[in-house]
């Protein structure tokens, strides 16, 4: 089954040509060298990212034969080889000193030009992508743009009044999918062969709030979104599976996340061939890497919800699970592309893509929704059948108003009696070790569920969690003087823990949704006021 092209949609042989020469510029091949894995797995930097973002002070040709020349030479030390061979170019990292006469919002306020990044200049032999305007990054390790996390920053960057500032980082999104034709999972150039969650199309309606022709503006790069995420292969058969597309049974089809790479990353190099170490075969390995680079295209990298057996990080099968909330972004960027058209008078495109839209509606409701658990749940199409993992992915048909009002009510039932902590909602209900798991809670989900709870009129429930999620946001930042990545929401007096890499401060995304949160409950209160 191939998507048809619409008569609408604008030449791609332009992007065709960008996308090749940005492809051209930019050499993966480092990451298949004997230096760099030699590097990696001996664990020189204690984050393997450390050494995939340093820049060679040559082509890497020549370093590795300079490496294959001198590593067998008595006295050789391969951490002195890459202090000699390679520079740090990294951006400044944060600095700050905790002013604790300031309030929270106060704080997040001055770390907006803090974590202001670009416009960048390239720099030869670079994995870093370059930007042409203005962009805050996450924050800590993060010292790049990093797709679905920008959503959330852009949305407390709207709240703070910063719209010129949220309007550059969307033109740098629609720079990526001109010049590459995704968006890839950060501006890196190990990150090509995978995306993230499809949030493109909310940053676009986030500023078509203030200007209802950003929807029209932005209307290629909103189709090459859509193109990345349905190209696919023939499909001949129910449940195929080809790239980020799936055949259902009885016509349609859904949306998997899928990288296209079967190696290591290089960005967690070791630790990924230590995951990879009882796979008997070599393709077995390849699909083990696979499933691992897929699931951080989810943005949940790591989860309980990836696996294939309780308790077991290397059964992690992502490519054979179709997740509630990559397909309810799908749907709303079909929703999207049917106004854009609709705004341009397209009747033939904006019929087009409602109908893709509906049909998307209706199969989110058919295959995530279980009626004994009263909750949406992801589908492993390889078993036919629901995963048994309650996350707060199942939130996002709420968010999207998918759900219908039963269905929305149940699962609203389900927050406050499961998921609901003293800090706020927990991601799932499992602590497996992973960062994505309990006891965490993170910033994007808490305003996804309040948002969704909005959407259905559960006003009360939705306070309730902002209001415990912002008095731990106040106490940590009381205690540190920071905002972080992710919260520990069961105990309190216990900062968040799991995942490859130590808790990171900053925090983009928990500064737009703090700010996005205060937004709310302050026209909350003017409401009440007045009434």
């Amino acid at each position: 089954m191939k998507i048809k092209v619409l008569p609408f949609i604008v030449s791609l042989l332009l992007w065709g040509g960008c996308k090749q020469d940005a492809k051209q510029t930019i050499s993966q091949s480092f990451y298949e060298t004997e230096l760099f894995k030699d590097v990696q797995l001996a664990a020189i930097y204690p984050d393997s990212k450390t050494f995939a973002d340093l820049v060679p002070n040559e082509s890497y040709t020549i370093l590795e034969n300079r490496y294959l020349k001198s590593k067998g030479q008595e006295g050789f030390d391969l951490r002195e080889f890459v202090s000699s061979n390679f520079t740090d170019k990294s951006m400044v990292s944060l600095k700050f000193e905790t002013d604790t006469t300031r309030t929270m919002y106060e704080h997040i306020e001055a770390m907006w030009d803090k974590l202001t990044r670009g416009p960048d200049t390239k720099i030869m032999h670079s994995s870093r992508i370059p930007l042409p305007k203005k962009y805050v990054v996450p924050g800590g390790r993060f010292q790049e743009i990093y797709y679905w996390d920008s959503y959330f920053t852009i949305e407390g960057l709207l709240a703070a009044g910063r719209k010129d500032l949220a309007k550059d980082m969307v033109d740098n999104f629609a720079f990526l999918l001109d010049s590459i034709g995704h968006i890839p999972n950060g501006t890196r150039d190990y990150y090509l062969t995978r995306s993230q969650p499809p949030f493109f199309s909310l940053m676009v309606a986030a500023l078509a709030r203030v200007d209802k022709n950003m929807s029209l503006y932005y209307l290629p790069e909103l189709q090459r979104e859509h193109q990345f995420f349905m190209d696919h292969d023939s499909i001949d058969r129910p449940y195929g599976a080809s790239k980020h597309v799936v055949q259902m049974i009885g016509g349609g089809v859904l949306n998997r996340y899928w990288d296209a790479g079967s190696t290591p990353r290089p960005e967690a190099y070791k630790e990924d061939i230590h995951l990879a170490r009882e796979a008997p075969t070599g393709k077995e390995k390849e699909l083990v890497y696979q499933d691992i680079r897929s699931a951080a295209e989810s943005g949940w990298d790591f989860s309980s919800r990836w696996y294939a057996n309780d308790g077991d990080f290397a059964s992690t099968m992502t490519t054979s699970i179709l997740p509630v909330d990559l397909n309810c972004l799908m749907y709303h960027l079909e929703r999207h592309l049917a106004k854009a058209a609709s705004m341009r008078r397209d009747r033939k495109g904006a019929e087009y893509f409602k109908t893709l839209a509906n049909r998307r509606r209706t199969l989110i409701r058919d295959y995530f929704w279980d009626e004994e658990q009263g909750y949406f749940m992801d589908f492993d199409f390889k078993r036919a059948e629901l995963t048994d993992e309650l996350t707060l992915a199942g939130v996002f048909p709420l968010f999207f108003g998918v759900a219908s009002r039963e269905q929305g009510e149940r699962v609203k039932n389900m927050l406050m009696d499961n998921f609901l902590k003293d800090g706020g909602l927990v991601t799932t209900l499992k602590n497996s070790g992973q960062q994505w798991d309990a006891p965490n809670g993170w910033a994007p989900l808490q305003w996804i569920a309040v948002q969704g709870l909005l959407t259905y009129g559960y006003t009360d429930e939705a306070k309730e969690i902002m209001e415990r999620w912002l008095a731990l946001n106040e106490k940590v930042f009381k205690d540190t003087g920071k905002m972080m990545e992710k919260y520990n929401v069961e105990d309190l007096s216990l900062l968040s823990g799991g995942g490859e890499y130590e808790t990171q401060d900053g925090f983009g995304w928990t500064n737009g949704v703090a700010l996005g949160f205060k937004d709310i409950l302050d026209k909350m209160d003017d409401a009440k006021r007045k009434n």
